[in-house]
């Protein structure tokens, strides 16, 4: 027909193509072109089947938007996230396993006008202890005060649990410790999950006596084997003795001790099972290109709220657990820590440029037209409004140095309106002034 050949589908009669330029050419323009704005697969599957058609133009298709780069970084993330549940040793006695924050941003309160919080949280036992301190104290500050108020009490700590502070990563602090036997654990940069205990216990210091649901006991049962008595208690009329004998004391705390890493460890199984249905486990490994989220990214150029979700693709440079991964970065992130958690990455898939070379093709500059003879206006300098037609006129700057200011109609002026409000806002500001 009319020396085209053409194919029936089930919709209509469209034209069909073995020419690879014009199918690299179609598929650039349903997809990348302003006219499309990278539209979805389904839909630039619809605007292409109504048009042309050539053989596994579907799987070509698909391909072409999956490893879209423009797409990958400026869509979000969807479906489950990177990175199952991973058990965290578990300590067998009291004060073995620690976990530290600090709580800042508080008002002025003590004698000494202190506005941060040191949360030191028992994992075992699930016992806090609040240290008042000062914001900007320095390393050596911190570390006498969790000798004199913390290990001359609960002997030196096995493990200590902790984000990436720059007083938690001094050398002051990690020299200290290795000469105490202390291993240091710290969580990969934009993950708090990792220390969740002291970062929620910031949020709830008013709930530290309550049962917790993990070990279905109070703090004070496990640590000590018995429950304080509290100002409540004398409101009933029958006190019961709560302290126990000595000869049972042993007994109650083996007992009570059991009874908690039973629940720790069903506690753990329940979390997992509910964590591992909306998390898929990843699988990446070294020289991978990935994608990194900019959630956690200030230093971006550009309006934040338009963004890419994501940036680059990045080379992976090494792996850390199951759950943390070392990439090259570039020297304009060369500020970030290179280690970031599985949860912010996104695989990449580079686009095949021997089938799709128009996608890497630097597009073309158009060279500005010079139009010889037409003066261009820049500025309205005055306003002044005639007489005898009542008809406005402004005096207008023009671009080239040689021409004279004169007066022009408003009809006259190209780009008039945006001129003309820039010359009205400027006269207001000079009135207010």
């Amino acid at each position: 027909m009319d020396g085209i050949i053409y194919h029936r589908t089930k919709h209509a009669c469209v034209m069909k193509v073995v020419d690879r330029s014009l199918i690299n050419l179609v598929l650039k323009e349903c997809h990348d072109s302003r006219f499309s704005g990278h539209l979805s697969e389904d839909r630039t599957r619809e605007k292409i089947k109504t048009c042309i058609w050539w053989t596994m133009w579907q799987k070509d298709v698909a391909e072409y938007c999956k490893t879209c780069g423009r797409c990958k970084k400026a869509n979000k993330s969807t479906g489950k996230i990177l990175g199952n549940m991973i058990k965290i040793q578990e300590p067998s006695r009291p004060w073995e396993i620690v976990h530290m924050d600090w709580g800042t941003g508080l008002p002025p309160g003590g004698d000494r006008s202190y506005n941060a919080c040191l949360v030191i949280f028992d994992r075992f036992s699930k016992t806090p202890i609040f240290l008042p301190c000062h914001k900007d104290d320095t390393a050596m500050v911190k570390a006498l005060l969790i000798w004199n108020r913390v290990i001359s009490w609960t002997g030196i700590l096995t493990n200590i649990i902790s984000d990436r502070d720059p007083r938690f990563t001094a050398a002051l602090w990690t020299n200290l410790h290795q000469l105490f036997g202390t291993k240091l654990s710290f969580s990969t940069a934009y993950h708090p999950q990792t220390d969740g205990l002291a970062e929620r216990m910031i949020q709830i210091l008013e709930d530290m006596t309550s049962i917790h649901a993990s070990i279905n006991q109070t703090p004070a049962i496990i640590e000590k084997g018995w429950n304080p008595k509290l100002p409540q208690d004398s409101l009933r009329q029958e006190l019961v003795e709560i302290h126990p004998t000595a000869a049972s004391f042993k007994g109650m705390l083996e007992k009570s001790r059991k009874h908690e890493v039973r629940c720790m460890e069903d506690s753990f199984a329940y979390a997992k099972e509910k964590w591992d249905k909306s998390h898929a486990t990843p699988d990446f490994k070294v020289g991978d290109l990935v994608l990194v989220s900019t959630t956690n990214f200030n230093n971006i150029k550009g309006c934040k709220t338009l963004k890419d979700s994501f940036a680059r693709p990045f080379v992976i440079k090494a792996l850390h657990g199951e759950k943390a991964f070392e990439v090259e970065l570039s020297e304009e992130l060369s500020n970030k820590h290179p280690t970031f958690p599985v949860s912010l990455i996104k695989p990449y898939k580079s686009s095949d440029g021997e089938k799709f070379p128009l996608r890497n093709k630097v597009p073309q500059v158009i060279p500005p037209i010079e139009l010889s003879g037409i003066k261009k206006i820049t500025k309205v300098l005055k306003e002044r409004k005639m007489r005898t037609n009542k008809v406005r006129e402004y005096l207008v700057m023009y671009s080239d140095p040689t021409c004279e200011d004169e007066g022009s109609a408003e009809k006259d002026i190209p780009e008039a309106t945006k001129l003309l409000r820039k010359f009205i806002h400027t006269r207001n500001n000079n009135i207010t002034k």
